[in-house]
């Protein structure tokens, strides 16, 4: 048997093994369920929870669909392969050799997705990128980081909304809040919470000296409405002035919401909708998810963190470093995990990194 057979055997293995892990007929069984509710006649008069049965429905069949297609390819890349060991053909063995390499790193992408059992996992997410001290040089970074989850995102094809966003007096962003919606977004995405680091030559020092710039990512599921009850006397709303685009002051509303959950002192800012009353459902709905991964947090230290304000953007504190100068690196301090090409990590290439982290949270 010839060096790629083997490997194409090796990996139809690997791919009936974790699939026989993953349960699909139960999956498929949830969706048969699901389907009964959706043919009920009262199903539509509950918008939120029909685009919630429906989203799930979908994530669902999505995932056997990746699953069936995986079998079906490698099922036909072995018999290709079969076939090769009777040829003498480069161009064949080189063809059988690259759609391997693809169908490997699909079933990577799927074996991570494995460990993604958190009771959140699956959800969309909601990601907050704050410039730590340093002024324009902090601000931007973080804009920096923005653009870099945005290409992320666009990848995976996950609608993004900006839900708030606070610009930096000369460039860059000092807050951005983003929506991002996509089947296991945040599962995916809560790797990425904690201290960024930038190392680089500023462009905004008249000397090109070399700079250290923070910035604070936090992660949180977005929790849908019945998912999550909060009393109304634990909450201090209050509505804010919100300047549309130009900074006119003719753009100025008083649609803006900010809520604080008084026993915890967490608080969430939204902006973006047209009316109050739909940033307050968005802000609640992300304050909730705030809480619920504050209150699943085991330790007092944890939770201290999770609440993010009483996490330093500073040095000590950093996942991850990104250095532009003198050398080209990117290294995420938890796993050891390194890239030496950072123009494309900051054009969205996060995978290699995330996949790293997930794996590392296997027990």
């Amino acid at each position: 048997m010839n060096e790629i057979l083997s490997k194409v055997n090796d990996l139809k293995l690997k791919i009936e093994a974790l699939k026989a892990r993953v349960d699909l007929a139960s999956k498929q069984g949830n969706i048969d369920s699901l389907a009964g509710e959706m043919n009920e006649p009262s199903f539509w008069q509950n918008p939120e929870r029909a685009r919630l049965v429906s989203q799930q429905v979908a994530n669902l069949k999505a995932e056997i669909e990746s699953w069936q297609q995986l079998e079906q390819q490698i099922n036909d890349l072995l018999i290709l392969s079969q076939e090769d060991e009777s040829d003498d053909s480069v161009s064949l063995d080189k063809e059988i050799s690259d759609q391997f390499y693809i169908l490997e790193k699909q079933f990577k992408q799927l074996e991570v997705k494995t460990v993604l059992n958190g009771k959140y996992d699956v959800d969309n997410a909601v990601l907050t990128i704050y410039a730590g001290a340093g002024g324009t040089e902090a601000q931007d970074w973080a804009e920096m980081l923005k653009r870099m989850y945005l290409r992320f995102c666009e990848g995976k094809k996950w609608p993004i909304k900006i839900i708030d966003e606070s610009r930096g007096n000369e460039a860059g962003i000092k807050s951005v809040m983003m929506e991002i919606s996509g089947n296991f977004a945040y599962g995916f995405l809560r790797a990425e919470s904690g201290v960024h680091r930038l190392v680089r030559l500023s462009p905004f020092d008249a000397d090109h000296a070399r700079h250290t710039s923070f910035a604070m990512v936090e992660v949180t599921p977005e929790i849908e409405q019945e998912d999550f009850l909060l009393k109304d006397e634990d909450l201090k709303i209050e509505a804010n002035t919100a300047t549309g685009h130009g900074g006119q002051s003719v753009n100025t509303t008083y649609s803006a919401i900010r809520l604080t959950h008084l026993p915890t002192g967490i608080k969430v800012s939204c902006q973006n909708e047209r009316s109050q009353l739909q940033n307050r459902e968005t802000a609640l709905k992300i304050l909730k998810g705030k809480l619920a991964k504050y209150y699943e947090a085991q330790a007092e230290e944890e939770r201290m963190r999770i609440r993010g304000e009483l996490t330093e953007a500073a040095w000590g504190n950093q996942i991850r470093s990104y250095v532009l100068h003198p050398y080209k690196m990117v290294k995420d301090h938890r796993t050891d995990y390194e890239e030496h090409e950072p123009d494309k990590v900051l054009d969205g290439e996060l995978d290699g990194f995330i996949e790293q982290y997930l794996r590392s949270q296997i027990k």
